[in-house]
């Protein structure tokens, strides 16, 4: 008979509260591992499985034995070693078996019980099998080991749901809730144990145990036990540790990975990754709509496939710097695609490889939508040497071509600069809007005229025009192209309903005989078109060296004329019209003149053509008007007789605005009353008659009188006649000079002076210098004259003497 005795131990709370320690840790590995394990894959998804597993087995094994060191008998009870291994071992398993099956990236409900139904297997598994290895009997109370069983499932399946919950969030919060759930797992875990301890009833008996196989005593176990708790806590700390630095190399690997993504897809350039072997394997949406092809036309194609996008001039070279890209280099260049709808759309690129380990894997293609960029900027290199107005190569270009013709060391060749003369005329009267027309026209006769030549045609400017004629032309082609040019601008440019004649000043220099240098070529050919202007104009002439004295001269009479005003060098004489019926004086017109203090009295035809082309004439034209009004105020005051004079107006007084205020000004300012001024005014001013009417009508409404000076020299069509309110036709000298011998010029000025009484306007001839003038003009009842005959231009004083004491003295009727 054996006799047997139950035995009672007791806990000692310290070890119970490690024992819990253990726990804790151990479920707070299981939990930090399972996400880590869902995560990876192949062969490192394995280690990380037996790695989770030893630790959970070890922690679990750790924390049963501690337990089981807590609880003290008042025997001493060794352990079967053999038991005590095979216990880890199956924990280990179990663990390894369920964390393989709960270990995915989705964890779904029977995976979730299956693994949890596992681990608890091995987790009583463990305890039990841990029991056995005492050396002491024991029994069960099977109500509470069903319930520490029980314990184990849910312990298992709510951990495995809490690592998997945990995987999915983020935050700070995160490690805290971990935390937290390590606590109540830890709990849970030790609660079985001491449920499982609950139902052990240990008993001692006569006979000894058999002692087969090597056996632990308590002292041994507790540091075989303490063994496993520190390899426990190691492996965790160890797991955590690692577990943490993955995560966030994981997480960083994310995080960059979304920003290259979020710069991938939402890159405004278009970007396309080709591996190796010229396959497209991903595009962004702004290929799409730089092409306006869907992505299917990209989806896995080789670049060969895609390359027909290209402009056909363009494809052969980005071929070749796409492949000098998979050489690992990077390549920038523009080129060219043809857009789905058939447009033009040029690009900048960029190729630049991708290289890994040394080796190049593929290659970026980033392409950037340049048209407009590239528009503008053809369009500023395209005005940075053409004309904006025609498209005719500008003075840069020009000077360009001069430079780049001398350099080349051509034997001979031509310079031609033109002057369109009257142009300012037109664009005084018309405005600059018809004026551009005006040049658009003038140019397209000249580019006529040049076809077939080999001639660079420029607009410097303005009406002038440069041309540079290749040295295989001999002087005389040069002077009949000239000659062609001349009559192309002659003819008449219709603009507003009119016809408008000009006519064209062309100054030749020839290389290297009128200068070796462009300056000199463009300076020599300028002196030669100011002579053409000076001989009347509408004409050409090759460069003399003579002309360079009287360019010099020209150029120092400019400089003069700017200080004539302010140094008083300017004075006016007067030249009486007279009635030829009675020889009295009806009418004074004011004569500039300049008494230059080296050069003497310089005669008007020498100085206003320099005034007009550089502006002064409106200052000069000021100080002639307020002169005259001044001086016949001076001889009102003194007694009369009360006769007008009369005043040359500019082209530019004209048509500036506010022309009657300014007049008015004058007037005020002098004291004349607006009845004694006569306004002289040439046909080339009434171009546009709705403007001349205009001005016209408010000068004669305020008084002033209008006289149409040089009638019948222009080209200006004979219906303003009708419209505009001009008071006085003046016949010009150049019909007086031969009337007495030239039938043609007779019949012209009977016929001006028909013409004049029959539209009820006063009539007057100029440059009356014989007395068989002055007899032909009275037969055909031309009542007023001016000239030579009666009296030449005379300084205020003379006038005074010789005109004006004597009439004061008759008393003459008006």
């Amino acid at each position: 008979m054996h006799h047997e005795h139950e035995l009672h131990g007791t806990y000692d709370m310290m070890l119970v509260l490690f024992s819990y320690a253990v726990a804790v840790i151990a479920s707070y590995t299981v939990l930090d591992l399972v996400g880590r394990i869902s995560t990876s894959k192949g062969y490192y998804r394995w280690l990380w499985i037996l790695f989770g597993a030893v630790a959970m087995g070890l922690g679990v094994w750790s924390m049963h034995f501690v337990g089981m060191l807590a609880f003290s008998l008042n025997v001493s009870v060794p352990y079967d070693l053999a038991m005590v291994i095979y216990s880890v071992l199956a924990v280990i398993a179990a663990s390894f078996w369920a964390l393989s099956i709960v270990g995915q990236n989705v964890l779904k409900l029977r995976q979730l019980i299956g693994g949890g139904l596992l681990l608890a297997t091995g987790i009583s598994l463990m305890h039990y099998i841990g029991m056995a290895a005492m050396q002491i009997g024991i029994t069960y109370n099977p109500l509470y080991v069903v319930l520490s069983v029980l314990i184990a499932v849910a312990a298992s399946i709510i951990a495995f749901w809490l690592a998997f919950y945990f995987k999915q969030t983020i935050g700070p919060s995160h490690i805290w809730m971990k935390l937290g759930s390590g606590l109540i797992m830890g709990a849970a875990v030790a609660g079985m144990h001491y449920v499982g301890m609950v139902a052990a009833h240990f008993h001692s008996t006569s006979t000894m145990i058999s002692q087969d196989g090597m056996v632990l005593d308590q002292r041994l176990l507790a540091y075989l036990i303490a063994g496993g708790t520190v390899l426990t806590l190691g492996l965790s700390l160890f797991g955590i540790y690692i577990s943490n630095r993955l995560s966030r190399k994981d997480s960083e690997i994310e995080e960059n990975e979304k920003w290259y993504k979020s710069l991938f897809e939402n890159n405004q350039d278009a970007i396309l990754s080709i591996d190796a072997n010229y396959r497209i394997i991903d595009y962004n949406a702004a290929v799409m709509e730089l092409t306006g092809l869907p992505g299917d036309v990209f989806r896995n194609q080789t670049i060969e496939q895609v390359l027909p996008l290209i402009a056909p001039e363009e494809q052969q070279r980005t071929r070749e710097m796409f492949l000098r890209s998979l050489e690992g280099e990077v390549q920038n260049y523009q080129t060219a695609i043809i857009h789905r709808y058939g447009h033009r759309i040029e690009l900048s690129v960029k190729n630049i490889p991708v290289i890994r380990e040394g080796e190049v894997v593929g290659s970026y293609i980033i392409a950037k939508d340049i048209t407009m960029e590239k528009e503008a900027k053809d369009k500023v290199q395209f005005l940075a040497f053409h004309d904006e107005l025609t498209g005719m190569p500008n003075r840069r270009m020009f000077n360009q071509a001069l430079s780049m013709e001398i350099e080349s060391k051509a034997e001979r060749f031509y310079v031609l600069v033109m002057d369109i003369d009257r142009f300012k005329m037109i664009n005084d009267s018309l405005g600059h809007t018809y004026g551009d027309l005006f040049l658009k026209e003038m140019c397209a006769r000249i580019e006529h005229c040049i076809r077939g030549y080999k001639v660079t045609l420029a607009r410097m400017g303005g009406d002038e025009f440069t041309l540079l004629c290749d040295g295989k032309y001999e002087k005389h082609d040069i002077a009949h192209l000239a000659e062609r040019v001349i009559d192309a601008i002659g003819i008449p440019c219709r603009l507003k309903e009119n016809d408008y004649y000009v006519t064209a000043s062309i100054g030749i220099a020839e290389y290297p005989a009128d200068g070796d240098d462009a300056e000199q070529l463009l300076k020599n050919a300028d002196a030669a078109m100011y002579e053409v202007k000076k001989n009347g104009k509408n004409g050409y002439q090759f460069y003399d060296a003579a002309l360079n004295t009287q360019l010099l001269e020209k150029i120092e009479l400019e400089a003069d004329l700017r200080q004539a005003i302010s140094r008083e060098q300017l004075f006016l004489f007067y030249q009486p019209q007279i009635r030829a019926s009675d020889s009295r004086m009806i009418g004074i017109e004011a004569l500039v003149r300049w008494r230059h203090p080296v050069r003497g009295v310089i005669s008007p035809g020498v100085f206003i053509p320099i005034a007009e082309e550089t502006g002064m004439i409106y200052e000069l034209g000021t100080w002639v008007l307020k002169e005259a009004c001044e001086q016949m105020k001076q001889w009102h005051n003194a007694g009369g007789p009360l006769i007008p004079i009369s005043v040359n107006l500019s082209s530019q007084q004209f048509h500036q605005p506010n022309l009657t205020t300014y007049i008015k000004e004058i007037l005020d300012s002098t004291g004349l009353d607006p009845q004694y001024l006569e306004l002289e005014i040439t046909e080339s001013m009434m171009m546009d008659a709705a403007v001349s009417t205009s001005i016209l009508k408010e000068l004669t409404d305020f008084g002033i009188r209008i006289s149409l000076d040089d009638f019948g020299t222009g080209y200006s069509s004979l219906s303003y006649l009708k419209l505009l309110p001009i008071n006085k036709l003046k016949i010009d000298r150049s019909f007086i000079r031969d009337i007495t011998v030239n039938q043609n010029d007779k019949a012209i000025v009977a016929t001006i002076i028909s013409m004049a009484q029959h539209l009820k306007m006063d009539v007057i001839a100029e440059g009356i210098e014989t007395k068989e003038q002055l007899d032909i003009l009275m037969d055909n009842q031309c009542k007023e004259i001016q000239g030579y005959y009666y009296s030449r231009p005379l300084p205020a004083g003379e006038v005074e003497e010789a005109f004006f004491a004597p009439m004061r003295m008759n008393k003459p009727s008006s």
